[in-house]
C-alpha cells in the first residue's frame, strides 16, 4: 500500500524504504547516514531499498506554509536557455519579477535553474519532487507534444503550464492570445500599405513560435497579401541579426518585418542601417515585447506591449490555487496590444 502511494504521488517515502527492507523508520535512517545502532547485514537491505526505489532524503529543511496541505515554502521554475542569453533578455527578467512579487507576499522562495534542453528539465523537476524541495513548479517555453507534461503530470508534480492550453494536457495553463495579437499588428501594417511582410520568429520547436506563424499565415491569406516568410531563430540578438540580413539582401525585399522579442527587433534595426537602408521610409520594424529597449532606439521601436510582470504574477497565483487545492482554472491573460512608434509608416512603394 505504501509503495502504491509513492507512485500515486511520484514521491518516494521513508516509510516506503521501511516496508521494503522489513524494517523501521529509524533503521533506515540510522543506516542511510552510516550511523551505528544496525547490523551490517540490515544496513545492505536498506541501501538495496533506497537503490530500487530511489529514494532521496528531504535534503530542504522545509518549512510547513501553514495551509492544510503542508505545502513547502519554495517554487520551482527550470528554463533550458543559456543564462547569458536569459540574462540580457528583459521578457524573463520582468517574468521573474513577477513571480517574486507573490512569491514575497506568501513568504515564499524561487529555486530557479537553468539546463540545457527538455530531458535535464525532467529531472531537475523530478529530483526537486521526490526530495521535497518545492511546493510546485511553472512550466515555460512550452512544446507542441511536449514530453515535461506527461512525465511531470505522472509523478503529481502540481503545475501551471506558461502556454496555450492546446500545450499544457491536464496542467492547469496561463497564456497570451498571440492569434489575435498578430493579427491586429498585421491588419495595420495592411492599413499603412504594406504587403510584402516578414517575421522573424523564435525557435521552431517552440508552441508559441509555431502558434504565431499559423496565425500569421492566416491573416496575410485573409487580407490578400503576399505569403509572408518566417524565419525562425533561438531569439538572440545575433540570430535576429542574421535572419533580418537574408531577409533584407532577398530579391523580395520585405517592406515590415516583425519580430518575436525586442532584442531581435534592435539587433534588426542595427542591421537596417548596415546595410544602408532607412528606418522606416525603406522597412518597418515591429517588436514583441515591449521593453525598455524599445525607446531607447532610434527612432524608437513600435512593439506589442503586454504587461510582463503581471503575466508572472498572475501564473504564480494560479500556481498557489493548484497547490492548495482552490479549483484553479485555465485562462488568459490580457492580450498585447499595439504601440506604433517610429519604426513604422507606409511603405514608400506602396506596391510592395
Amino acid at each position: 500500500m505504501s509503495e502504491e502511494r509513492g507512485r500515486r504521488t511520484g514521491r518516494v517515502t521513508i516509510t516506503d524504504v521501511a516496508v521494503r527492507a522489513g524494517v523501521s523508520r529509524g533503521a533506515v535512517s540510522l543506516a542511510f547516514n552510516n550511523r551505528p545502532g544496525v547490523s551490517e547485514a540490515t544496513r545492505e537491505r536498506v541501501m538495496e531499498a533506497v537503490a530500487e526505489l530511489g529514494w532521496v532524503p528531504n535534503q530542504a529543511a522545509i518549512k510547513l506554509s501553514g495551509s492544510a496541505t503542508g505545502a513547502a515554502d519554495t517554487v520551482g521554475l527550470v528554463i533550458a536557455r543559456p543564462a547569458r542569453q536569459l540574462g540580457l533578455e528583459p521578457f524573463y527578467m520582468e517574468f521573474i519579477s513577477g513571480v517574486e512579487s507573490v512569491l514575497e507576499e506568501h513568504g515564499c522562495s524561487l529555486l530557479l535553474h537553468l539546463v540545457r534542453d527538455t530531458e535535464q528539465e525532467i529531472a531537475v523537476h523530478r529530483q526537486w519532487w521526490q526530495a521535497r524541495r518545492i511546493a510546485g513548479s511553472l512550466l515555460v517555453d512550452l512544446q507542441h507534444d511536449d514530453p515535461r507534461v506527461t512525465e511531470l503530470a505522472a509523478i503529481g508534480l502540481p503545475a501551471v503550464a506558461v502556454g496555450h492550453p492546446s500545450l499544457a494536457g491536464d496542467f492547469t495553463s496561463v497564456w497570451t492570445d498571440d492569434e489575435s495579437a498578430v493579427h491586429e499588428v498585421v491588419r495595420y501594417l495592411a492599413a499603412l500599405g504594406h504587403r510584402r511582410i516578414a517575421r522573424v520568429g523564435g525557435h521552431p520547436r517552440l508552441g508559441h513560435t509555431a502558434l504565431r506563424t499559423a496565425a500569421l499565415d492566416t491573416i496575410v491569406a485573409e487580407l490578400g497579401l503576399e505569403p509572408a516568410r518566417s524565419v525562425t531563430t533561438d531569439f538572440s540578438g545575433e540570430q535576429g541579426a542574421r535572419a533580418t540580413r537574408s531577409l533584407l539582401a532577398s530579391p523580395h525585399r520585405p517592406t515590415a518585418i516583425v519580430y518575436d522579442n525586442d532584442i531581435m527587433a534592435v539587433a534588426g534595426l542595427s542591421v537596417a542601417s548596415e546595410m544602408g537602408l532607412s528606418v522606416p521610409r525603406d522597412v518597418s520594424l515591429i517588436a514583441w515585447d515591449d521593453s525598455q529597449l524599445c525607446r531607447l532606439t532610434h527612432p524608437n521601436l513600435s512593439a506589442m506591449s503586454h504587461d510582463v510582470f503581471g503575466f508572472g504574477a498572475d501564473v504564480t497565483r494560479r500556481l498557489f490555487d493548484v497547490v492548495h487545492r482552490r479549483n484553479p482554472s485555465s485562462g488568459p491573460v490580457a492580450t498585447p496590444v499595439l504601440l506604433p512608434r517610429g519604426s513604422s509608416a507606409p511603405p514608400r512603394d506602396p506596391a510592395g
